[in-house]
């Protein structure tokens, strides 16, 4: 009977393996196949205009917005990463093109390729998260296969690790760290374990022949005191660069390296000191090869200079020190908007990573309770995996609530950490046992309803797919999601139009749109006729004017400034020019009302024509409005008409015929 039942729970042991493991294959699928649908939505600027916006544009030679980060007075970005990641690819995609273009006669190099293609880089480089968490796995005897469905059904892997943020390289990284950081730690511990039974051996051995035969064995075993520093020192390096709140997030795991094997007769402080020098000296190599390449790009250092050995300490650039200067200036950070210290811990955990936040939060709420009741007997061991992970996501969580201004992507790189340790709760419930220390039945109430096993592996799943689905939808599809198709119907009017027409485009209460998408070939650079083989400068023909959340009065008077300078410009030149206005279409009555309010405005412009509606877009700057009461005649009208106000309007705008420009005094 007894075997019976052993047999049983091993198939369906086996069974849930394998459900698990396809699950978190189709999983994976997903992830590229949103990379090529695309994603429209638009979850921040920094998406395009920290990395991708640079690089397409400086490498395609494209019209584009080089932000404030990369100014040459102070650039607080460092481009040797990107320009490894983003700008080599590039140019064999580019090569790639080439010949498509000559063979099949179609265009690879356009917006759609512009956005896909960066999208695709770096998603394949989150397959890094799933192969350390596969290795760890393994290597401390863990199911891997619920970690690993849990990792690939989250959100932030399916949206946030394949958009061109420097968090999301971060998340990578901070992975990578922690993997072989496990890996050495395992190794450690294996070797000391072994080598301290081998010397006990040796020391009880009777005979000389035994005591040779231990020797040999324990001068056998690996060596494991400084087992990848210089990928480790190299890893924390490009972290640096790439974001130097890396610190924070690097250095509890660089600490736990340190910490390997202390407190037994092998491992003493002194190797512990050996090991952060050799570690240091290790970075050097990497650190020199950042600070070189950002010194050439922003033209800190040239060729000439290193030939005629005319160079000084001012020709070297370290962009992570440059950004640590901005940022500790507090009205800096208020530029970007200040936040309460605590939005990290109640609001952006919970967003990022819903239920599996909460219980890590939870989770380490009772390991503090059991600290200051000094139950140390219940707090896991100090070189532990549990300990590792502890402080890999709870040491950066503690210093970045301090800075002022929180973003939730801040809080990428806890994604692996708090999964690791947290997922089979998702599946297995919280607690296996009871997990209170007195016997009381109200406790063995809440225990049997919310924690037990029975009680809380479903409601938390179920909980845990639907919150990840939601905002994969919202952030990948909805929010914002007309920036991208208005950017595309720009390319296609600029490939279509005249040479001696210009287009001008308002913007309001949407995000910046990146430029490179509208493929115009810049300003700045000498362009080749390949029918005349001579070189041009091609004359500005596009412009953009954003006006972020600007109120409807003040829109309407920069429209009427912006269409006079146009009637003054190009109508005396005979030129002709169009106007466009964009804007969420749940402000087109807004609009529409305000401008037959305006006398002066409404005798100038003519009614505005409404060209197109890109769906679907939501901004939180304009959120739809529902006008329904119970006793309203039309709800469902109202219930279209709300429904469409989750699109982004396009409107072409012209000023009456019949009025006259005011004559210019001589």
């Amino acid at each position: 009977m007894k075997l019976t039942r052993y047999i049983n729970q091993l198939l369906l042991r086996h069974r849930e393996i394998d459900e698990n493991w396809y699950l978190y294959l189709f999983f994976a699928v997903l992830r590229i196949v949103l990379v090529f649908i695309p994603q429209k939505g638009y979850i921040h600027p920094d998406e395009f205009f920290q990395s991708v916006e640079v690089m397409t544009g400086d490498h395609f030679q494209l019209e584009h917005v080089r932000t404030w980060e990369f100014n040459n007075t102070m650039p607080v970005r460092s481009i040797t990463l990107q320009f490894f990641l983003l700008r080599v690819p590039w140019c064999f995609l580019e090569f790639f093109a080439m010949y498509v273009r000559f063979y099949l006669n179609i265009e690879l190099l356009q917006s759609y390729t512009y956005l896909v293609f960066p999208r695709l880089i770096m998603c394949l480089l989150s397959f890094v998260n799933d192969w350390s968490m596969y290795r760890i796995c393994r290597l401390y005897g863990l199911q891997y296969e619920m970690r690993l469905l849990t990792l690939s059904s989250s959100w932030i892997m399916l949206i946030f690790s394949t958009r061109t943020f420097s968090n999301t390289i971060e998340l990578a990284l901070c992975s990578l760290l922690l993997g072989f950081v496990a890996e050495c730690m395992i190794k450690t511990n294996t070797i000391l374990y072994k080598k301290e039974i081998l010397e006990e051996r040796y020391e009880k051995a009777k005979s000389i022949s035994e005591r040779v035969k231990m020797w040999r064995l324990c001068r056998a075993l690996p060596a494991h005191n400084y087992t990848h520093t210089l990928v480790l020192a190299s890893i924390c390096v490009v972290g640096i660069f790439n974001r130097p709140t890396f610190l924070v997030y690097g250095a509890p795991i660089v600490f736990y390296w340190l910490l390997r094997g202390m407190g037994t007769r092998s491992i003493t402080f002194g190797d512990f000191n050996l090991r952060m020098l050799l570690f240091c000296l290790s970075a050097i190599p990497a650190l020199i090869f950042f600070i070189l390449c950002d010194s050439f790009y922003y033209k800190y250092l040239t060729i000439g200079e290193l030939q005629m050995l005319q160079v000084g300490i001012n020709n070297f650039l370290s962009t992570p020190w440059n950004f640590i200067k901005y940022n500790l200036n507090a009205k800096n950070t208020a530029d970007h908007g200040i936040h309460p210290k605590y939005i990290h811990i109640l609001v952006n955990i919970p967003l990022l990573y819903n239920v599996l936040g909460i219980i890590a939060l939870v989770s380490f709420g009772q390991l503090m309770f059991r600290f200051f009741r000094a139950e140390y007997q219940g707090l896991p061991r100090a070189q532990s995996i549990i300990s590792l992970m502890s402080s890999a996501i709870f040491v950066p969580l503690f210093f970045l609530s301090l800075i002022n201004h929180q973003e939730a992507r801040f809080l990428l790189p806890l994604l692996f950490p708090i999964v690791l340790m947290h997922a089979p709760k998702l599946y297995h419930g919280i607690c296996a046992t009871y997990p209170f220390k007195e016997e009381h039945p109200l406790l063995r109430q809440i225990y049997k309803t919310m924690l037990s096993t029975q009680a809380s592996a479903k409601p938390l799943l179920k909980t845990w797919y639907m919150c990840n689905i939601g905002l994969a939808i919202f952030f990948g599809f909805i929010h914002q999601g007309g920036v991208f198709p208005l950017a595309q119907h720009f390319e296609m009017i600029m490939q279509t139009k005249s040479p001696a027409q210009h287009i001008h485009l308002i913007t309001s209460h949407i995000y910046s749109m990146p430029l490179t998408f509208v493929n115009i070939p810049s300003l700045q650079v000498l362009h080749l006729n390949r029918d005349t083989a001579q070189r041009y400068r091609r004359q500005k023909d596009f412009y953009i004017y954003e006006y972020g959340s600007l109120k409807m009065p003040q829109l309407i008077a920069k429209i009427k400034l912006i269409m006079s300078h146009c009637d003054m410009k190009y109508k005396t030149k005979q030129q002709k020019y169009r106007l466009f206005l964009a804007l969420p279409a749940s402000l087109n009555d807004d609009f529409v009302t305000e401008l037959e309010k305006s006398v002066n405005t409404k005798s100038y412009i003519q009614e505005p024509k409404l060209l197109r509606l890109f769906y679907p877009h939501l901004s939180t700057e304009a959120l739809p409005r529902l006008r329904v009461w119970q006793d309203h005649p039309h709800i469902g009208e109202e219930l279209i008409s709300f429904v469409c106000q989750f699109g982004l309007a396009l409107f072409e705008l012209q000023p009456h015929r019949e009025y006259k420009l005011p004559k210019r005094s001589t």
